[in-house]
């Protein structure tokens, strides 16, 4: 640092001691100007880590499909975040957060649209953020409940069907079950507490992915004479940068649910974050190594987001320790999930269920077990869990069955055999490298 750089900086801090950087001590709010601005900062920079989940998902869901559908699943994930954040600005904002509810602690809706006066840029709004910081945040939470389907539902779904579903689940379902807890219903008012969305989120997301699958059917030759048929996806390696994508941007995601820059709290979730998630490799390492006898990559990688997933409802709550616990139960339950769904003939591609379903309920259900406020009780949980997840099953089971008896969800056998990057796109995805497969 040369002479100049020390002045400069000590200029700086002496600047707001005169009133000549920032005019008046602190808002009216009682939170300093600085720390507003801060405060919108760090939930921006947070929401762009959200947002850049959405590659994390494409790559994932891509690396553990097979290649000949990999044009299909990039472009569903490119068509996901654009319509979850359109829907959710012309309508899910304001069902998700309301205001009053006109049916009880059920329902409730704003108006159409985004719409603020001059509040919405200023600390009058919120005290720590404004109008557009709050609905750029939570319009990626939006958009990530719904990539979640993707990826179960993958390598066998019409793709004008999924797009309509897609838009009416974060139109509609989404926004309406996260307003029981985060718009202030109902169950709020039980004392259920799901901090970033391991339930309104992961969960629900699971929940409807569990009833596209149920209604699509298993892929072709998945399984034959009452045996499974390993699938094996076409490439680790993207499915590898995938999980590292997701894994970063869960700082984002668990560390802007703070809803400020406070550096105490923001600190203590992203440590909790990374010690879940790495636990959760280690437990699905030793487990898949144990049942498999040989450790399988793609359980690893699974167990990891098993682990984030699974702290994302208490990692503002539980004890450090705790965190670690939760990772590794997650972990396992990410092994066992994918085992399971198999035997019983759930053909899930990329282990969604597990990551998201199961391990969404484990670490709401860890909330009531693990965590070190007292208001926050097992019963209450459990409640939350039941009502959101037979909600958004019952929701999305609804709008599938819709389509399917209208449009119908299901490509064609052709289709299905020759791969749906040709069969929806008329393209590949590695143009050259491989034409019309037949397996």
């Amino acid at each position: 640092m040369n002479r100049w750089t020390k002045w400069f900086s000590y200029a700086l801090l002496l600047l707001p001691m005169f009133g000549l950087l920032v005019p008046g001590a602190l808002a009216d709010d009682g939170v300093s100007k600085e720390m507003f601005a801060v405060n919108n900062v760090w939930m921006m920079v947070a929401a762009a880590l959200v947002f850049w989940m959405n590659l994390g998902f494409a790559t994932v869901e891509s690396g553990l499909t097979r290649s000949k559908n990999t044009a299909n699943i990039l472009f569903k994930n490119t068509l996901v975040p654009a319509i979850g954040i359109l829907t959710y600005a012309i309508m899910g904002f304001n069902l998700m957060y309301p205001g009053t509810f006109s049916i009880g602690k059920i329902f409730g809706f704003a108006g159409f649209g985004l719409a603020t006066n001059d509040a919405g840029v200023t600390s009058a709004y919120n005290v720590g953020y404004t109008y557009w910081t709050d609905f750029l945040f939570q319009a990626m939470f939006c958009a990530t409940a719904a990539t979640i389907v993707s990826g179960a539902v993958a390598e066998r779904i019409k793709l004008s069907s999924f797009l309509i579903f897609t838009a009416v689940f974060t139109a509609l379902v989404y926004p309406v079950i996260g307003s029981w807890k985060w718009g202030k219903g109902w169950l709020d008012g039980l004392g259920f507490y799901d901090f970033a969305g391991s339930t309104l989120v992961h969960s629900v997301g699971g929940w409807a992915a569990l009833a596209g699958i149920l209604l699509l059917g298993p892929r072709a030759g998945k399984y034959v004479n009452g045996k499974i048929r390993p699938i094996m996806g076409h490439s680790m390696p993207l499915a590898t940068i995938g999980v590292f994508i997701l894994w970063l941007g869960w700082f984002g995601f668990n560390g802007g649910s703070v809803l400020s820059a406070d550096p105490a709290l923001v600190s203590y979730v992203l440590v909790t974050t990374n010690l879940a998630a790495v636990a959760g490799i280690l437990t699905a390492t030793l487990t898949s190594w144990a049942i498999q006898k040989k450790p399988d990559l793609s359980m690893v990688l699974n167990g990891c987001l098993g682990g984030l997933v699974g702290i994302t409802a208490g990692c503002d709550s539980v004890s450090i320790m705790s965190s670690v616990i939760i990772g590794g139960v997650a972990g396992v339950l990410a092994v066992l999930g994918v085992l399971l769904f198999d035997r019983l003939r759930i053909d899930d591609p990329v282990g969604a269920l597990s990551v998201h379903l199961v391990n969404g309920v484990w670490g709401t259900l860890a909330v009531g077990i693990f965590s070190m406020n007292p208001a926050h009780t097992f019963t209450a949980q459990l409640i939350g869990v039941l009502a959101c997840g037979i909600t958004a099953f019952i929701g999305s089971y609804i709008i599938f069955f819709v389509l399917k008896i209208t449009l119908g969800i299901r490509v064609s056998d052709q289709e299905e055999l020759r791969g749906l990057d040709v069969g929806e796109h008329g393209m590949e995805a590695y143009a050259g490298f491989q034409t019309f497969v037949t397996q």
